[in-house]
């Protein structure tokens, strides 16, 4: 909790029929990145979707915004992260937005599904941050330059070395100071990498 403009990242297992009630947000990027089942969202800007694996969900809760979110099955599971990142403008109009990222698109290369501008097909935040998404095959390597600034790489399956490191599935790393990261998968895996000022 708390690596530069990234606050939280929350991984949550929700039981079937089970859920997160009506609750408020202010001035805050909140991200929902589905990794297996079925996450129902409603919120008081009159949206109500139901996100799967490989859909990405972005609300900008600005001035505020109240939603629920809650398994759309009653008997499966529902595995995902939520991530808040701390908006550079504060009180901006509330915002939603959601995509999906296939397979290919993701696979063995970093694909950017968040940013400051939107680019590329990315849902757009309020601050200059990019989040990457990818499946990496074992053996299969990929590299990202630093630039400068701050990276945090979120594991969510299999294992991958960085910098000497093991990580596997959960594990999170902060990376400062370095010029540039290079990430080997052990094994299949699947991760998001940050890019922070």
């Amino acid at each position: 909790m708390g690596f530069g403009v990234l606050r939280v990242i929350n991984e949550d297992r929700v039981a079937g029929g089970a859920g997160f009630d009506t609750h408020g947000h202010r001035d805050m990027e909140i991200i929902s990145y589905v990794i297996s089942g079925e996450l129902a969202h409603r919120d008081s800007m009159g949206h109500g979707s139901v996100i799967r694996a490989g859909d990405v969900q972005v609300m900008s809760a600005g001035t505020g915004i109240r939603h629920s979110e809650f398994n759309n099955s009653a008997e499966r599971g529902v595995h995902f992260l939520q991530i808040w990142i701390t908006p550079a403008k504060q009180s901006v109009t509330p915002r939603y937005a959601e995509a999906h990222f296939d397979d290919a698109s993701r696979r063995n290369q970093l694909r950017l599904i968040v940013s400051g501008d939107g680019r590329d097909g990315s849902l757009m935040i309020h601050q200059d941050a990019r989040i990457y998404a990818s499946l990496l095959e074992q053996g299969a390597t990929l590299a990202h330059a630093m630039k400068g600034r701050r990276s945090w790489i979120q594991m969510v399956k299999g294992s991958v070395e960085l910098l000497g490191q093991t990580l596997s599935s959960g594990d999170g790393a902060a990376i400062e100071r370095e010029d540039a990261l290079t990430l080997r998968a052990v094994e299949d895996s699947e991760f998001l990498l940050f890019d922070l000022p």
